[in-house]
């Protein structure tokens, strides 16, 4: 190896340890809320849900993050890890991974999904696509992959039971 690439493969390995932690869901959620927002005040669109029901939204905004909350404490509580990209700790089946097996993007894009119903513009939007596609093609992915590979046969049998969303 040339030191140019080395010089190169340094810098993109350094790179990925800074990017990680901003790129982690709840740093994702909030950055969706603030784009959320300025996409709002700043090009509005159309409004799909007019006033006084986008004030259902709140409701969204509790439910999501409650149940991202909750399983983020059942994490902490089993003592596995919850970094999206670190090594799996262990499979848990508790609270509501027995009905899906990710209620803490599930909840985040619920509670997504309230703030764009209490903006109610159209172009709000585009927070909780965005952040669903990446849960779907990116994070999940990559977890599933570890997953896969640390419980094997036990978690491909977790999936075939419990669906990925809901």
């Amino acid at each position: 190896m040339s030191l140019a690439e080395a010089e190169i493969l340094d810098w993109s390995l350094r790179s990925a340890a800074i990017m990680k932690p901003l790129l982690l869901p709840p740093v994702v959620w909030l950055v969706s809320v603030v784009c959320m927002l300025v996409l709002h005040w700043k090009s509005p669109i159309a409004v799909w849900l007019p006033q006084p029901y986008n004030w259902l939204g709140l409701a969204l905004i509790m439910a999501g993050l409650g149940i991202a909350n909750w399983h983020a404490r059942l994490f902490r509580r089993l003592g596995t890890n919850i970094n999206t990209f670190g090594e799996p700790g262990e499979l848990t089946m508790e609270g509501l991974f027995r009905r899906t097996r990710n209620p803490m993007y599930l909840g985040m894009f619920i509670s997504l999904f309230g703030v764009a119903c209490v903006l109610g513009s159209t172009s709000a939007l585009a927070g909780p696509v965005a952040f669903f596609a990446l849960a779907q093609f990116w994070y999940i992915r990559s977890e599933e992959e570890a997953m896969t590979l640390k419980f094997g046969d036990k978690y491909i049998e977790y999936q075939r039971s419990v669906p990925r969303w809901l």
